[in-house]
């Protein structure tokens, strides 16, 4: 086990957190006398700092203690938390595979942090004989994984991640946001052997709530309350805590909805495969292709003029747009349209 309390910043270990109102009482009736707040209205009350009953929610279908759940404002709130806990500004640096979600690079530009690069290699996994090599590197604090990986959209290997968890004794954060698209099993199981082990998904994509900004991290306890004590105290709004719980309730809606997903990414693969400027779709994991083409930039401006708004990767991967899988008439649209396209 990785002693956790020196991965952390010492100034975040001597931290003493802002204590608000719903700190020192936690209880739902009373008579409410101490947090300033207006006795009117129906949303008038701070909402709960530490989501209980979402977080209990979370934990009878995920399979994870409430104890080891944080809950983000949305999963940008947890990568930045991850700069501010583990790395010191403008000393530590952080490990990246590009290409990867860009967020990564924008929270370490914000926190001060200079970025370590591995490119992943032609078929888009972790190189890991190089990852290993520049993990000698002392100042190097924190890994980021996209597993599924965005905007590659493929799953890394299973054992390649591993090693790195092992290997590497600052902290690892896994971005499984589009995990609920891939047939590969959750990290987040790991995380009670491997302190070092952070591992995030999300209620914004096979959840439908991405207007929520709800992101989950599931964590060692210990690691948990140093992202109590530096997050904002009341991160997250009592409507999105009231959405997120409703969602929740229709687990049986979301799993058919990742079903139609699942059958229209298929199907919208093998006819994008049959097109003239569609050079290439990769194997995807997620709720989106990466397709590369002809021509990139002309074909997403063509698309554009006609509405249909696909993601342009092409200063990313050369040559590449991303199209997320929408609905079966959604993705009609957009394959008669490229269809139309000549270049």
């Amino acid at each position: 086990m990785t002693d956790i309390d020196i991965l952390v910043r010492e100034n975040i270990k001597a931290l003493s957190p802002y204590s608000c109102a719903r700190d020192e009482f936690s209880g739902s009736e009373g008579t409410f006398l101490d947090a300033n707040e207006s006795p009117f209205g129906s949303l008038n009350r701070y909402p709960d700092p530490y989501q209980r009953k979402l977080k209990e929610k979370i934990s009878a279908i995920k399979g994870m203690p409430p104890g080891s759940i944080f809950l983000g404002n949305g999963s940008d709130e947890i990568i930045d938390l991850c700069f501010r806990i583990f790395c010191k500004p403008g000393t530590d640096s952080a490990l990246i595979f590009p290409p990867t979600y860009g967020m990564y690079e924008v929270a370490a530009e914000i926190n001060d942090v200079k970025l370590v690069r591995v490119p992943l290699t032609e078929d888009f996994q972790i190189d890991t004989k190089e990852a290993l090599k520049a993990l000698n590197d002392r100042s190097i604090k924190l890994v980021i994984i996209c597993s599924p990986n965005n905007p590659t959209g493929n799953a890394m290997k299973a054992s390649d991640i591993e090693l790195i968890v092992k290997s590497f004794r600052g902290i690892v954060l896994i971005d499984e946001a589009y995990s609920d698209f891939s047939v590969h099993k959750s990290f987040k199981g790991l995380t009670a052997a491997c302190g070092n082990l952070i591992v995030m998904q999300t209620f914004s994509k096979a959840m439908g709530m991405a207007a929520a900004r709800i992101g989950m991290a599931f964590m060692n306890p210990q690691l948990l309350t140093y992202f109590n004590k530096v997050k904002p105290p009341y991160n997250i709004s009592t409507i999105n805590q009231r959405a997120a719980l409703n969602c929740l309730s229709r687990c049986e809606l979301v799993r058919k909805r990742i079903s139609i997903i699942l059958k229209e990414r298929e199907r919208l693969a093998r006819a994008l495969e049959k097109i003239a400027v569609i050079e290439k779709v990769y194997p995807s994991d997620a709720n989106f292709l990466l397709v590369r083409t002809a021509d990139a930039d002309r074909i997403y401006s063509e698309l554009q003029k006609m509405n249909i708004i696909v993601r342009n990767r092409n200063k990313i991967i050369r040559g590449c747009i991303r199209i997320t899988v929408g609905t079966r008439k959604e993705n009609n649209i957009l394959l008669k349209a490229l269809r139309n396209i000549s270049l």
